[in-house]
């Protein structure tokens, strides 16, 4: 029906305005509109379509004096309050967005656009439990509401509720099965979720939809890193490179799948590209660093971390990888002081131990104070660090130690003076155990170093500090005995928990062919965990004669895997938990280690400062296993002989 004159425009001015607005003409519906609000300055209808183009115009205060002029005219104008709260979003007014939309549901109670955007506002408050309020109302009212259904998503996400959150993409992919980016944000939560297959499919759906969708290429390319695939997720990377020719992140994360491809040139390319878009990518200077510390060029990787940690002063990692650089090098002073970032970084978490006691932080030794010492990363650090409990114990008036349960036998034996209790996996059952101990301060054993092994004169010239159980140690002479005359060897030809680790540490049982063939030594095996279809191949194929007793396992007795070494006349391994306990005990052990080692090793040395009968044998170019075992196979040879 048209107004009539005097009241308000004609429904044909209405009409044109309108018209000009959705044509996207804002800039003559704005001019129109300014004629017709002087010409009928009593029509709330003007004043609100003047809002809502002002807030096209991002003219965002401009617009809400609009709409406030035509609330005045018409108190109970719901679509303004509605309108209003998105100029008061848009301009970063919470608060008072969040009034407006409260408004309009009060005057519309089956408003479900109103909750949606009420639902934003309280996003962007942080109050995600309203929010997820809000977006529920939303879809009572709408059933059929893919936005709201995205939205809530995104907040379950943010409140951790992963599962909930990817039961909301679903729906809203189920009404909306083409739009790319559910798809992407499902899988980014399926990738919070470890659900890694599932993610890459996710992504691959949102990349069928969108073919130059930069970021899912990206994703993608992180969850192909996580599967161990990183030719795959290399190419992904290069896709959303092309795609998005600056995008730093992808050139970063590029270099750590090239480095796990033990392409460190290419790795070192391609996070220069990176920090060349991007001067202040701390992580990018962090990983360059890691690279030239494998490439052995330590004061180039030093003056990495130093630039990571100069753009962002809290960057534990970069802290982190500068340490174990500084102990690689010799510099265990200024080492040791820095491995204390440990504990802020993502990968010590699971170590963290939250105890009653003050944590010991001071400059001098705990002097006769009651410690409670705890555990953390694997088993050989745990057996390389307590060899500072001796250390400990003559400044200490009572040690408890919290360790892996297997190593407790072993460690109670070896230290008497220490009260050891097994590290279980009920927390209330160790805490019970504690309750007997008083003790005024608690350290991690990793932290020991820090004050007792500052400089090369503090390792202390002893043959061993671990002491097997003597009744198993005869047990196994005897049972070593029964192979016949000959040097009784042990070997492990497997190490390192990460994947990149374990693959530079690592070899094949084949590689030890040549070794195993020496004659006048038997070999035995040592390598942790069910290998037995391994050597029952490695003998069909390769006629490896290895000796192997499956009721001795380190991964579940290491009190008698002890026992077993301590009998042995050499362990012959690659870098992992059984040199460590082996060179505990006092064994010759004869480690082979990588071209660039663990920190532990050092740099351009053959023996080792904590233990006293470690010989090492280093590859001389990344990968070249064959030197190593020539020169092993030459110095058993002398030994045999």
């Amino acid at each position: 029906m048209q107004q009539r004159q005097g009241t308000g425009p004609s429904q044909d001015q209405v009409d044109a305005l309108i018209k000009l607005y959705t044509q996207g003409r804002l800039e003559e519906a704005l001019t129109q509109g300014l004629v017709l609000a002087e010409q009928y300055p009593n029509a709330p209808f003007i004043p609100h379509l003047l809002g809502v183009v002002y807030n096209g115009l991002g003219r965002g205060e401009e617009a809400v004096a609009s709409y406030d002029r035509a609330i005045s005219l018409k108190p109970d104008y719901v679509d303004v309050y509605y309108n209003r709260g998105n100029a008061l979003l848009g301009l970063g007014q919470l608060e008072a967005a969040l009034a407006s939309y409260d408004e309009a549901i009060a005057l519309k109670p089956d408003y479900a656009e109103a909750y949606f955007n009420r639902g934003n506002a309280l996003q962007n408050l942080n109050k995600m439990e309203a929010a997820v309020t809000s977006y529920d109302q939303a879809i009572a009212l709408k059933p059929d509401y893919a936005e709201a259904y995205s939205n809530l998503g995104h907040v379950l996400k943010n409140l951790m509720r992963l599962e909930a959150a990817v039961a909301s993409f679903d729906k809203a992919i189920a009404l909306k099965p083409d739009y790319a980016e559910l798809h992407y944000n499902r899988g980014n939560i399926l990738q919070d979720l470890k659900q890694l297959e599932a993610a890459v499919a996710s992504y691959d759906q949102a990349i069928a939809l969108k073919p130059d969708y930069a970021d899912a290429y990206y994703n993608r390319g992180n969850v192909l890193l996580n599967l161990k695939q990183p030719e795959a997720a290399v190419a992904s990377y290069d896709q959303a490179i092309a795609l998005k020719p600056d995008f730093a992140e992808a050139y970063c994360n590029r270099g750590n799948a090239l480095r796990d491809l033990y392409q460190p040139d290419a790795a070192l390319a391609s996070y220069d590209q990176a920090i060349a878009l991007k001067p202040d990518f701390a992580e990018a200077y962090s990983s360059r660093g890691n690279v030239l510390q494998e490439l052995r060029h330590l004061d180039a990787a030093l003056a990495s971390y130093d630039q990571a940690i100069a753009l962002k002063p809290d960057y534990a990692d970069a802290y982190w990888n500068k340490a174990l650089a500084l102990l690689l090098s010799g510099d265990l002073e200024k080492g040791w002081e820095l491995y204390e970032q440990r504990w802020e970084t993502d990968d010590f978490m699971s170590y963290k131990r939250y105890f009653r006691q003050p944590l010991w932080t001071g400059n001098d030794i705990p002097v006769k104070k009651s410690i409670l010492l705890h555990s953390e990363q694997g088993v050989g650090d745990e057996i390389m660090f307590s060899s500072c409990i001796p250390d400990l114990m003559k400044q200490a008036a009572l040690c408890v130690l919290l360790c892996d349960p297997r190593l407790v036998p072993l460690f109670s034996r070896s230290f008497p003076s220490v009260t050891v209790i097994g590290l279980g996996k009920d927390p209330g059952h160790t805490k019970s155990e504690l309750a007997a101990y008083a003790t005024d301060v608690e350290m991690a054993i990793g932290s020991l170093p820090k004050y007792f092994r500052t400089s090369w004169a503090d390792f202390p010239a002893r043959e061993s500090y671990l002491v097997p159980d003597e009744q198993r140690r005869q047990f196994w002479f005897e049972r070593l005995a029964s192979l016949g005359e000959g040097l009784k060897v042990g070997i492990s030809w497997r190490g390192g928990k990460k994947e990149i680790v374990r693959g530079r540490r690592s070899t094949d049982l084949e590689q030890w062919q040549q070794l195993c063939s020496t004659t006048g030594a038997h070999f035995i095996n040592l390598q942790y965990g069910d290998c037995q279809a391994e050597l029952l191949e490695a003998s069909n194929k390769h006629a490896l004669n290895i000796h192997n007793w499956p009721d001795v396992d380190p991964l579940t007795d290491l009190d008698d895997f002890a026992a077993l070494i301590s009998a042995l006349d050499l362990v012959i391994s690659v870098d992992n938990s059984t040199v460590h306990m082996a060179g505990a005990l006092g064994l010759p052990v004869w480690a082979l280690l990588p071209d660039v080692p663990d920190w532990r090793w050092l740099l351009d040395r053959d023996d080792s400062p904590w233990y006293s009968d470690v010989k090492l044998y280093r590859q001389e170019t990344a990968g070249d296993w064959e030197r190593v075992f020539t020169d092993v196979k030459a110095d058993l040879l002398k030994l045999c002989s």
